[in-house]
């Protein structure tokens, strides 16, 4: 079967390592601070929840209440995968750049709406449905953040893409670790009655930041190198949207399938602060701590992976990280609730997060290297999001009912057992088809 062309080949007349100039350096410095602001306000959201449930959902049952926070959490993934076309698309005909800006100004509007939003006893209904509809603009934006920041990092420099692509995620490990440092913060010094009051609204207050992220990408941040040597294949991708579907649904189910088991980690990641204090009891705010101490690992060690992978080849690093994610799981489920603590807690976080950081490192490249240049941000777009909607925004929720249903506590290690063979069929099928080490 022939090999999809990727964007590995380069003009000869290229920049000479164009990472390495002032431009690209301040390029991956302001997607990486918005990316991270961006997704720090979409992960405040989960560790809020139970203090949303109580102030937006009118319900007696705390358990209820968490439940239906959870849902508006997972609902509004759903119009993910249609952010990520139209917002991937206009990245595809207009340039990375300007698709970036509005993914911010999107997600400040978002964000300020359920920092200001008053509760169901001044509002009623229309409290609820105004935090869905927040989070519904928060999505959309989220849809088209991933296809343009990949593709804006990935194409700063072919010979390093897997480093910089890492950053994509090492900035969403640094939103985990804001997210968790506010959560446990909060709740270490303000009592329940004031985080349900007022507390929880300070770090949607503190994401309103990305809003300067996005001033500054507008005023001194230049064009992606891939679209400014190629202006023509913007302007001939006058429908990127139906090129992706027609020509390279291929590339679809690869980068889609690559993705699943990274993003039911990370929701299972951020729900286990939650499951130590509802399921097994422990200190609200050393469980946040867990999380933070999470946070660390994924920033840190993520582009670590990155440099690797451009060093020994990509798929020689992830699918062993993949194996490793499904057979460890389970025991490390068992451990914790057969020895429920604050340090079990972390000791089980940490493990998966240096698993997850091993298999996301060059993630993003392997992504982007499923679909060409003209139309890659919409194809990363469609496939990230479809991916995150279907096994990652209800991923709290199943691990929830999982453990309501079956009456065990270990029983959403099964369920990322599970998906952990999908993408290790999605890799084997890039291997094959695109060529992709």
């Amino acid at each position: 079967m022939a090999v999809a062309p990727t964007d590995s080949t380069q003009p000869a007349d290229r920049p000479a390592a164009p990472a390495q100039s002032a431009s690209a350096r301040r390029a991956i410095a302001a997607a990486t601070i918005g990316n991270a602001l961006e997704w720090f306000d979409l992960a405040v959201y989960a560790l809020m929840a139970a203090y949303i449930g109580k102030v937006f959902f009118p319900d007696d049952a705390p358990g209820v209440q968490l439940v239906q926070a959870y849902a508006v959490f997972g609902v509004t993934y759903l119009i993910r995968p249609l952010g990520g076309l139209l917002i991937g698309a206009y990245a595809d005909r207009h340039g990375r750049r300007k698709a970036l800006m509005l993914t911010i100004w999107l997600m400040v509007l978002g964000t300020f709406l359920i920092a200001v939003m008053p509760g169901y006893t001044t509002l009623g209904l229309v409290a609820p449905v105004g935090i869905v509809v927040a989070r519904l603009i928060q999505g959309f934006a989220a849809g088209g953040e991933f296809g343009a920041a990949t593709s804006f990092l990935v194409e700063q420099d072919d010979r390093r893409k897997s480093f910089l692509g890492s950053f994509q995620f090492a900035s969403q490990g640094l939103a985990t670790l804001m997210a968790s440092g506010f959560a446990a913060g909060l709740t270490a010094v303000l009592s329940d009655e004031q985080m349900a009051s007022w507390g929880w609204r300070v770090p949607f207050v503190f994401g309103l930041l990305v809003g300067p992220v996005g001033l500054y990408i507008r005023k001194y941040v230049q064009e992606s190198p891939a679209i400014r040597r190629a202006p023509e294949t913007s302007a001939k991708a006058t429908s990127p949207i139906w090129s992706v579907f027609r020509s390279h649904l291929g590339g679809l189910l690869i980068a889609g399938g690559a993705l699943v088991i990274s993003t039911a980690l990370n929701f299972i990641l951020q729900y286990m602060p939650t499951f130590g204090i509802k399921e097994l009891g422990l200190n609200d705010s050393l469980s946040f701590v867990a999380l933070l101490i999470t946070g660390v690992t994924l920033t840190v060690a993520t582009p670590f992976v990155g440099l690797l992978a451009d060093r020994f080849g990509r798929l020689k690093i992830m699918i062993p990280a993949a194996v490793l994610i499904g057979v460890s799981v389970v025991p490390l489920f068992v451990w914790l609730t057969t020895a429920p603590s604050f340090l079990t807690l972390t000791l089980c976080m940490t493990i998966l997060g240096l698993l997850k950081a091993a298999y996301f490192g060059a993630l993003p490249s392997v992504m982007a290297d499923a679909f060409p240049v003209g139309v890659r941000a919409t194809g990363l777009s469609f496939s990230y999001n479809t991916a995150v909607a279907i096994f990652g925004g209800f991923t709290p929720v199943i691990a929830a009912a999982l453990v309501s249903g079956t009456g065990s506590q270990v029983s959403p290690g099964y369920y990322l057992l599970a998906v952990s063979f999908l993408s290790i069929a999605a890799l084997a099928c890039g291997y094959r088809t695109r060529g992709i080490r």
